[in-house]
């Protein structure tokens, strides 16, 4: 049963198509990956999906609900949680701090100064039981700005998870990080995302390929090919498209 889709999806930016009819399915429990090289429309159907941007034609279906034109916070409501292009934690507050503030979005608590939200022990444990599974609770009280680029990534994709989302969408996890940093961050992914839909934006091929269990191709703000990993791998129009441009 597919948990997301998207019908005849379609976005302009002054007359500039950006994204052209597109149709994607994403099964529950799927690790679907879409790729694509620059420009090819992916952070603009992300966008499109989690409500950021109002689509011009079609349809977004979540959970068998129509949901198009749904702003981030209903869609949050609903069972979506996402990460960003470029890190958007909030830098001034420490790892636990953010970490709390995804908990207490969870479970529907607003902060506010007047809250006494250090005394409530139960965001408090589990919190803490967050920062021990991603191996910051050795940073537990470091403001996010004084984080290594690594952690802080997967400190914000700690708190798209925090909000235990039904479908996480994950948009270029690994940019920016060392080889051993992407290591430690598809190993926190697929974790943290056990039972969980994933879908996830990416251009180092080895993670796609680590994760992915369905892939799709997005060219010129179309779908080019979906298919499993090796279907994709040996596609002779994905082949042609990235030639000399991405070794997949």
């Amino acid at each position: 049963m597919n948990i997301l889709e998207t019908r005849g999806l379609t976005h302009d930016f002054e007359g500039l198509k950006v994204i052209t009819g597109v149709d994607l399915q994403v099964a529950e429990g799927e690790r679907h990956a879409i790729i694509g090289p620059n420009g090819a429309g992916k952070t603009t159907l992300f966008n499109l999906i989690t409500g950021t941007y109002t689509p011009k034609g079609g349809k977004v279906i979540f959970k068998n609900k129509d949901v198009t034109g749904a702003r981030p916070h209903q869609m949050v409501r609903l069972g979506m949680g996402r990460s960003f292009q470029i890190t958007s934690t909030f830098s001034r507050l420490t790892a636990f701090q953010n970490i709390r503030m995804a908990v207490l979005s969870k479970r529907g608590i607003r902060f506010n100064i007047f809250r006494f939200v250090d005394k409530m022990d139960d965001v408090t444990r589990e919190t803490d039981e967050i920062l021990k599974r991603i191996n910051l609770d050795g940073e537990r009280n470091i403001p996010a700005s004084g984080l290594s680029y690594g952690k802080s990534r997967s400190l914000e994709i700690s708190m798209a998870l925090a909000t235990d989302p039904e479908v996480v969408m994950l948009d270029e996890p690994t940019a920016g990080m060392s080889v051993d940093e992407t290591h430690y961050a598809v190993g926190l992914i697929q974790r943290l995302t056990e039972g969980k839909t994933m879908v996830i934006i990416e251009h180092d091929m080895d993670v796609v390929f680590s994760l992915a269990d369905r892939i799709t191709v997005l060219h010129h703000g179309e779908i080019l090919a979906s298919g499993a990993p090796g279907e994709i791998r040996k596609n002779p129009k994905v082949k042609e498209a990235y030639l000399g441009e991405m070794e997949i």
